[in-house]
């Protein structure tokens, strides 16, 4: 029986055939969907040959795509984009100007 490392050091992300951190997650959970979409297409009754070519076919997208991220966006990569793409934009200001410049002091009511 082959034995696989997954963890490379104390302190390091884990790792298993180049896949790192949440690239495993996305792997595993697609894998995990594709199974059940699997099974339910074959429960249903579409024919077996359609849910197998559906099987591998998605699969290998999956696991092509996953090695891809992987390789484009490096370890934090994908994070760093998601990050990215919650920033505004833009900060809009819906004070008029003058106030901008004034100091507003409230008073304490005692």
């Amino acid at each position: 029986m082959a034995e696989y490392s997954i963890n490379k050091g104390i302190g390091r992300s884990a790792e298993f055939k180049g896949l790192k951190s949440q690239y495993l997650f996305i792997f595993a959970g697609g894998l995990l969907g594709l199974f059940v979409l699997f099974v339910v297409m074959y429960m249903i009754g579409i024919s077996q040959t359609i849910c197998l070519l559906f099987g591998i076919a998605s699969a290998s997208v999956l696991i092509w795509g996953t090695f891809h991220l992987n390789e484009k966006y490096g370890e934090y990569g994908l994070l760093k984009l998601q990050a990215s793409l919650n920033h505004p934009r833009f900060i809009i200001n819906r004070k008029q100007i003058p106030s901008l410049f004034t100091r507003n002091i409230k008073r304490r009511k005692e």
